[in-house]
C-alpha cells in the first residue's frame, strides 16, 4: 500500500490541465474501514495537502459525528477522492476533478482496502463513477433513495457551505440520512 500511495502522490497524469500544477491528496490503509470518495480538492486543501481541511470537512465530520482524530485515522477512514488534484476554478466553482484520477488509480487502491465495510460517496461524480445505471436522474433522488445502495454504499450531497440551499430545501436528509449513517459509522468504528 505504501508503494501505491507513494506512485501516486507522484503522479502527474493530468499536470497540463492543473493550474497550480500537480499536488494530488489522499490518505488510505489496508485495515481502512469506511472510505471516503469526494471530488476533488479546493485550493485550501492543495495548498495545505490534507484532505477535508476546509469548510466542507468540518461539516463532514459532524454528519458522521467522529473527532478530528477518528477522522483522519487511515486505519478508520479511507480518503479517495475522484480527481486527486486541484483541478482549477470554473465560473460557477471548482472546476471538475480530472477525469483520469479514477480509472488510473481506484481500482488498485481497492484491491489492497481488504476490510471496507461502507463507501460514502459524495457528489454527483463519485455516485455515477461508482453507481453507474443505478444512480438516479438527479444527485436528490440518488441519495433521496440511500437505501437501494446499503450496505456497501451510502451517497451524500457534497457538504460544502454552498449547499445551504439544498440542505434547506432537502430536511429529510438531517432527518432520515445523517442519523443513519452517524449509526452505521459508530458500529463501524
Amino acid at each position: 500500500m505504501q508503494e501505491l500511495l507513494s506512485n501516486i502522490r507522484q503522479c502527474k497524469i493530468c499536470e497540463e490541465h492543473l493550474v497550480l500544477g500537480a499536488r494530488p491528496v489522499l490518505s488510505a490503509h489496508p485495515d481502512s474501514k469506511i472510505v471516503i470518495i469526494g471530488q476533488a480538492p479546493g485550493i485550501k486543501v492543495h495548498l495545505s495537502g490534507i484532505p477535508w481541511d476546509d469548510a466542507s470537512g468540518k461539516q463532514l465530520r459532524k454528519w458522521l459525528n467522529v473527532s478530528v482524530e477518528d477522522f483522519y485515522d487511515e486505519t478508520k477512514f479511507a480518503i479517495i477522492p475522484m480527481g486527486f488534484c486541484y483541478p482549477g476554478k470554473g465560473k460557477t466553482g471548482d472546476l471538475p476533478p480530472r477525469p483520469e484520477c479514477a480509472p488510473q488509480w481506484h481500482e488498485l487502491l481497492f484491491n489492497k482496502l481488504k476490510n471496507v465495510e461502507l463507501v460514502i460517496l459524495i457528489g454527483m461524480y463519485a455516485q455515477k463513477y461508482y453507481l453507474g445505471k443505478t444512480a438516479k436522474k438527479t444527485l436528490t433522488e440518488t441519495v433521496d433513495n440511500f437505501q437501494e445502495y446499503l450496505p456497501k454504499f451510502l451517497p451524500l450531497p457534497h457538504p460544502s457551505p454552498r449547499n445551504r440551499f439544498w440542505l434547506t430545501k432537502n430536511p429529510w436528509f438531517e432527518t432520515e440520512v445523517i442519523p443513519m449513517l452517524q449509526k452505521r459509522v459508530e458500529t463501524l468504528l
